[in-house]
């Protein structure tokens, strides 16, 4: 053991480089600025050739971070509050997504706002997206609680939200660090295949193991040894002390021993058998908790009361849309049930348009993936989404707009090499131009496919804002010239597409790839167009 003096946001980069982690994605923000700081000046950290560059944005970080743990290794993304917002849609997303690696995500909460917008309080995030949250009270549980999370990432296959305020980031204490470093992980692929693909059918499975596994979260956070029940001889009032104001309440009674019943809460969903116990045995409950009152308001919801009913206890479904026979079901109504829909009138999944340049590109992709091996080809929001079902099952991620290029890049940075991005034209310039910068920063080893079909066309062929400019914009960003690869994406192509896709995988860089043709439906509505207009 060895004891040093650190900031709380020191004593987390710490904590995470002594438990193993392969990379840090962040951009700055105050209060969690000093984080990465600390990872890129350490020794220890260079040693270890952890992945320590800044991030062109929250989101790009975010969404780098869930890469490298789709890889299976850990990796720590941090940001400000005020950065959640920046990155929410990956942040939201990665609940149901799940971790491979252990995934931490720390975001340093600014009350009284001594250098921000607002008070944003961030575990009012991490209870939307019904992830785990750990809130450290000290240096000392900032350091240790930090493994803790991604070993709790990794035993529940999820994120988990670090969540600290401005006081703990920014004040030192002595911190007795472990002698014994974890050994980075190994590079493995998730078990299911199709696990990081976030299509409506897919999505919808995930979110009901997510709720699933609520019970487990909780059970977890009233046997976590981070938050603690102490039965006091004055029964008047109890109180919940949360994070750093368990820290506040022990600096009053510093002299003496506290009277009251105390209960410690540093990990949440709160732990409902202590709620229950602190609630049923005092007068009166304290509230102790810096940012909003988020304990204080669910505080009602974990009371015996059995005139509250809903979707919480089972009377209305915790998931899917309401329909008037639930409704009617709550009410005490009978409701009229008809017969099972058959398989032979099931559902029939969307697909690719006939003639879709799409087809081209991933006929020509899957056959070369299948020479490097599978699992390293990472898509995004369109119509070529699609690709991850039958014929083609060709992509393995699809997280939210512009994710593909920093999942790829994050990928990489794990040892998958090499990572392959699909992303659309209109998609890129929406949200994947950030990631390709922070690519051609680091240089890193990804293939960007930007199929362009000039046209937003899942949501009905509205002009993309990237038309005629793809090619000026990668170069502007940095792309080499001669790794910007055009083509024509018709099937008389098709050793052509594959010759020039196993060339850019085997560069050592950043190549993007374009291949390019209008879409068929807006074709068909431009012809139909000019037609009315001779007419």
């Amino acid at each position: 053991m060895q004891k040093s003096l650190l900031l709380g946001v020191e004593a987390i980069a710490q904590g995470a480089i002594d438990a193993g982690m392969s990379g840090v994605y962040a951009y700055p923000g105050t209060p969690s600025t000093e984080i990465t700081e600390y990872v890129q000046h350490s020794k220890q950290a260079i040693e270890l050739n952890i992945h320590r560059e800044w991030s062109a944005n929250e989101k790009t970080a975010m969404e780098t971070a869930l890469g490298m743990s789709y890889a299976g290794k850990r990796a720590m993304v941090c940001m400000k509050h005020v950065g959640l917002n920046v990155a929410a849609d990956c942040f939201m997303n990665s609940a149901i997504t799940g971790a491979n690696g252990g995934l931490v995500i720390v975001v340093a909460d600014d009350p009284s706002m001594h250098s921000s917008q607002n008070e944003q309080d961030s575990r009012v995030y991490g209870k939307f997206a019904l992830m785990p949250i750990l809130e450290p009270s000290n240096q000392q549980e900032a350091y240790s609680m930090t493994k803790y999370g991604f070993e709790l990432s990794e035993a529940f296959g999820i994120p988990v939200l670090l969540r600290i305020t401005t006081r703990l980031a920014h004040s030192r204490a002595g911190v007795t660090r472990v002698d014994e470093v974890v050994a980075e992980n190994e590079m493995k692929l998730p078990e299911d295949k199709q696990q990081f693909v976030l299509l409506p059918g897919i999505a919808r499975k995930r979110y009901k193991l997510l709720l699933t596994n609520q019970e487990k979260f909780e059970a977890s956070s009233e046997d976590s040894p981070y938050n603690s029940y102490k039965e006091g001889s004055d029964k008047s009032l109890g109180i919940i002390a949360c994070g750093i104001g368990y820290n506040y309440l022990m600096e009053n009674f510093s002299d003496s021993e506290c009277p009251y019943s105390v209960l410690k809460v540093s990990q949440y969903p709160l732990p409902k058998k202590q709620i229950k116990e602190i609630t049923s045995t005092c007068d009166k409950i304290l509230v102790l908790e810096e940012g909003y009152p988020v304990v204080e308001e669910m505080l009602k919801g974990y009371l015996e009361n059995e005139n509250v009913v809903g979707r919480l206890d089972g009377t209305l479904s915790r998931d899917g849309e309401l329909t008037p026979d639930m409704v009617a079901k709550a009410l005490g109504k009978e409701v009229q049930e008809g017969a099972e829909v058959p398989n032979v009138v099931a559902a029939r999944p969307p697909a690719l348009c006939v003639g879709c340049s799409h087809h081209d590109v991933y006929k020509a992709l899957n056959e070369v993936v299948a020479e490097f091996g599978e699992g390293r080809v990472f898509s995004d929001i369109g119509c070529y989404t699609l690709g991850a079902l039958a014929p083609y099952r060709a992509i393995n991620t699809c997280v939210d707009m512009g994710a593909s290029i920093t999942m790829a890049k994050g990928a990489a940075d794990a040892g998958l090499i090499p990572a392959i991005s699909v992303i659309g034209d209109s998609t890129f310039t929406h949200s994947g131009m950030t990631g390709l910068l922070d690519a051609v920063n680091e240089k890193s080893p990804i293939t960007v496919i930007i199929s362009d079909n000039e046209s937003i066309s899942m949501t009905g062929g509205q002009e993309s804002s990237a038309l005629g400019k793809l090619e000026a914009i990668c170069e502007g960003l940095g792309v080499e010239k001669e790794h910007i690869r055009v083509l024509l994406p018709v099937p008389k192509k098709h050793e052509e597409i594959k010759a020039i896709i196993r060339e850019e995988c085997e560069y050592n860089g950043v190549s993007v790839i374009i291949p390019r043709r209008v879409c068929v439906q807006k074709n068909i509505r431009d012809q139909k167009a000019k037609k009315a207009k001779k007419s």
